[in-house]
């Protein structure tokens, strides 16, 4: 591992058909066109195996305002009752993955969109009730990810991309944090293939000063993110992004990005981009 600041001289793209990508796009990809058409292409020409993971959260706040259903937030967590779950429902489900399959389709990824219900692909339990009640919103455990089936769906073709939906069991439909998804994903299929888990948002990487594009961080292990934690270089809403991908980590999951979706064809090339976590 090279020091913090310098340039990966560990190509994450390895010539193994058992590679597979997860990957996480926000709304700096979703909500733009433009940066949506790019990402699309960048992704289909990755190789090996692939899943798309997606929130859409500016978007069902928007529709959420436009039909007189006000937006709950608690600490940027959103309040999801059943009001709020209709139109994430809607907004995740409907209007913004089937958006991204047709355009996975005009570009020759055969894509499958999904939620969690989905062939039972995820199966969350709703958070309970404690200082603050979040409503229908599903926590993934150890056994929430069934990777047999997912994998069988990957063999057969198909690309899945999952919305930040799940479901109980019992009928219910949850509100899940994408990123959560994507990690937990990770974990279960790290079993069956080399899984990478790229987190694509709208900053280069992990930098040293927020305000400075310049200042990217190019790798971080476990005892660099303790050093930069107790610096506060790395604090607030970063801080759970970063627990999920050394916890996927520790549970084998080969190595995270943390970068711009602008940069994902890099790795088409063998060429680092982003922030990358790893073991050691």
């Amino acid at each position: 591992m090279s020091k913090i600041g310098t340039v990966s001289t560990h190509p994450v793209v390895l010539n193994d058909d058992r590679n597979l990508y997860i990957i996480k796009i926000g709304g700096n990809v979703i909500d733009n066109s433009e940066n949506l058409h790019a990402f699309i292409k960048d992704f289909t020409a990755l190789p090996g195996f692939k899943i798309l993971v997606h929130g859409g959260g500016k978007v069902a706040t928007q529709l959420s305002e436009t039909l007189g259903i006000e937006a709950k937030l608690v600490d940027g967590r959103r309040i999801t009752d059943i009001e709020t779950l209709r139109v994430v429902t809607m907004v995740y489900g409907g209007l913004i993955n089937k958006n991204i399959v047709a355009q996975l389709q005009r570009f020759g990824t055969n894509a499958i969109g999904l939620t969690g219900a989905d062939g039972d692909f995820i199966r969350t339990k709703k958070r309970p009730i404690k200082d603050i009640d979040y409503g229908f919103v599903g926590d993934i455990n150890e056994k929430s990810i069934d990777p047999k089936n997912i994998s069988n769906l990957m063999e057969a073709g198909f690309t899945p991309v999952f919305c930040a939906l799940t479901h109980d069991g019992e009928g219910q439909l949850l509100n899940t944090n994408a990123d959560t998804i994507a990690s937990a994903l990770a974990v279960a299929l790290a079993k069956l293939y080399n899984t990478t888990l790229i987190y694509c948002f709208e900053k280069k990487g992990v930098l040293k000063d927020i305000n400075d594009e310049d200042s990217l961080i190019r790798e971080i292990n476990p005892h660099h993110y303790d050093e930069l934690k107790s610096q506060k270089v790395i604090h607030s809403g970063m801080l759970p992004k970063m627990d999920n991908a050394f916890k996927a980590i520790s549970c084998g999951v080969k190595a995270v990005i943390i970068g711009h979706s602008d940069d994902l064809g890099k790795l088409k090339h063998n060429k680092p981009f982003g922030t990358l976590l790893s073991k050691s």
